[in-house]
């Protein structure tokens, strides 16, 4: 944690409504990558984005300093989107609206190719829907794992303290999802 971010959580402490709102926008994007990975639709992501941030200012005054203040960031965007998919699949059992089609396509926030070849842009666009497929057959601790590691670089050490568990924890979870998503994929290519 550098010394300009514990003066503004110092700030935030103390009630200084400034000092917060330079914390949202410090951390803001990688909140909202982050959720939109996890929730895989960014609207759902946008939606979770603001009781993120919420649960934040009220839990600020309990912060620390025992972690990096991006561990116990990442914890709650974690938690708040968790219970976010349970509260949806429950949402979801309950109207019976099983679709897909607000979902986001994982291949739409990838860089674009400036000269696409129309079918490079048709598998890309294909495999990407596989991929989010795969993922939703990982379990949720699975998929933060996951995501925390390959799509944001976060140390497996790093990884247990967002989450709350130990080492080895994180790294069944992270083996297990690469099963998974492997056999998924492979799936794919065979089909």
């Amino acid at each position: 944690m550098d010394e300009r971010e514990t003066r503004l959580i110092r700030r935030a402490q103390e009630g200084d409504g400034a000092a917060f709102e330079a914390l949202v926008q410090m951390h803001d994007r990688q909140v909202l990558k982050l959720a939109r990975q996890i929730l895989n639709n960014l609207e759902d992501a946008q939606d979770v984005y603001q009781d993120i941030f919420i649960k934040v200012f009220r839990s600020l005054p309990s912060f620390r300093y025992e972690s990096e203040f991006s561990t116990w960031l990442y914890r709650i965007v974690i938690n708040q989107c968790l219970n976010y998919r349970q509260w949806r699949s429950r949402r979801r059992f309950l109207s019976f609206d099983s679709s897909r089609e607000d979902e986001d396509n994982p291949s739409d926030h990838w860089p674009k190719d400036n000269n696409p070849d129309p079918e490079k842009a048709a598998l890309s666009m294909e495999l990407g829907r596989e991929i989010a497929l795969a993922m939703e057959s990982l379990s949720d601790k699975q998929r933060a794992v996951f995501v925390l590691r390959h799509f944001h670089d976060q140390k497996l050490q790093d990884i247990a303290k967002t989450l709350g568990c130990a080492e080895g924890t994180v790294k069944n979870y992270l083996f297990r999802a690469t099963q998974q998503m492997q056999k998924k994929l492979r799936e794919y290519r065979q089909a």
